[in-house]
């Protein structure tokens, strides 16, 4: 397969009219099969056939994620037979959201991670190891499968945590790459010094990470990359997905920003009155499915506050990149005057060494605003210790929240959750959201 899709390489007027004829396709489908998107047309009295740009997608409704949670089964546009794959992501409001694929939908996905995982290198002839979960209806393992089998990449589907049986693992089948929380490297390298294994002249080139951010915003390495490649001489790479686009933004091994996929979705990043922002302004990461045929979505809000960046990339692709995930909107938090998103304090965090693991906690107070907690796991809990940590968080961040020590007992399963495929580190319980 062509591992850089033409369109990726034509001008960016290109791109446009072809997301634009695309665009109109997506409405005529959704429009005749979606009972949610037939209902919303219906009642606001919106004419389509009026929608001819991507600047017109500004007079169209965006859908939310309480929409989904709340109509899931009237996003669905195909009969049940048709649903090959069920899927589940997190709702808003507790219960998870289903999402099904037909048999054309799990080959756009397949597409979509082989043109990702292309962008990060990995070729015929490779060998992975997958170091996150496949089963529990989690799409993303499923996703990585299906594109590295299309590229004709061998896979070794690990699965999640247990560095022993991943270090057996990489020491039989030499893979090249592996795929994983970037977190966890940081326990290879522990498990690897401590059992003599010499982890930089083992297999393993790179690591496509997930779930945990690599980057600062202006694409230098964050604190958890540093200790990661201070030790391990390995390339790492961002990639960032969610269930609901069915779609990655993988970085190439430039490393300024994930790639945007034309022919599998359109984006634009949204202000607090769903206008596009200004270039270079961060907002809402807002997006429109294309090729999708059992639940395509319009205009989905996805919660995260990114920044587009369209300066030409040396790797040849003309796409825009999506920087990384400043945070989730509905995590934002207000502390005596300053805004704070929980990836800001997990990189303070990640500054000690003595840390083994932490929690944040976000309540309301007396006064109605919002408190912090940061819940620590340490060797050292010493009163020296978490004086130390506090005027790190004042250097870094112009406040010091409440933080206190924890038993990594405690710590432990609430941030490796079974039930999750990424580590759990942000617990709000603030009386009212964001």
């Amino acid at each position: 397969m062509n591992t850089i899709p033409t369109i990726e390489k034509d001008s960016l007027e290109q791109i446009k009219n072809f997301q634009e004829q695309k665009l109109a396709e997506l409405l005529s489908y959704i429009s005749q099969n979606s009972p949610f998107y037939k209902r919303l047309f219906a009642g606001q009295n919106i004419d389509i056939s009026k929608v001819k740009t991507l600047e017109d997608l500004q007079h169209l409704p965006v859908t939310t994620k309480e929409d989904l949670q709340q109509y899931n089964d009237d996003f669905v546009c195909v009969p049940q037979h048709k649903i090959i794959d069920y899927a589940s992501t997190s709702g808003t409001l507790g219960d998870p959201v289903t999402f099904g694929l037909t048999d054309s939908d799990l080959d756009r996905l397949a597409y979509n991670e082989a043109i990702s995982f292309a962008c990060a290198g990995i070729a015929e002839g490779d060998v992975v190891q997958l170091m996150t979960t496949i089963d529990r209806k989690f799409m993303a393992g499923l996703a990585y499968f299906l594109g590295l089998r299309k590229l004709q990449v061998g896979v070794i589907r690990v699965g999640a945590g247990i560095p022993e049986l991943q270090w057996d693992s990489i020491l039989k089948y030499k893979p090249s790459y592996l795929i994983t929380v970037p977190s966890f490297l940081l326990k290879l390298i522990e498990y690897a010094e401590a059992h003599g294994i010499d982890y930089n002249n083992s297999s393993i080139k790179g690591a496509i990470c997930i779930g945990e951010s690599l980057r600062n915003q202006d694409f230098s390495m964050n604190t958890l990359s540093k200790k990661i490649t201070e030790k391990w001489n390995i390339q790492l790479f961002s990639t960032y997905a969610s269930t609901e686009m069915s779609t990655a933004f993988t970085e190439c091994e430039h490393g300024i920003g994930g790639h945007h996929h034309p022919e599998l979705i359109i984006i634009e990043v949204l202000d607090e009155e769903n206008n596009p922002v200004k270039n270079g302004e961060i907002g809402e990461l807002t997006f429109t499915t294309l090729g999708i045929e059992a639940m395509p979505l319009l205009r989905f809000k996805t919660g995260d506050i990114v920044q587009l960046h369209n300066e030409p990339c040396a790797c040849g692709r003309n796409t825009v990149r999506v920087g990384p995930v400043v945070g989730r909107k509905k995590q934002m938090i207000k502390y005596k005057g300053t805004t704070l998103y929980p990836p800001a304090m997990n990189d303070v965090l990640s500054d000690f060494d003595n840390i083994e693991n932490h929690i944040i906690e976000i309540s309301t107070n007396d006064l109605g605003t919002d408190e912090i907690l940061i819940k620590i796991a340490a060797k050292n809990q010493t009163p020296e210790f978490l004086q130390e940590i506090k005027d790190h968080f004042r250097a870094k961040l112009r406040v010091t929240p409440k933080i206190e020590f924890a038993p990594k007992e405690i710590l432990n399963p609430l941030v490796f959750n079974p039930m999750s495929r990424k580590p759990i580190r942000f617990f709000d319980y603030r009386k009212t959201t964001v």
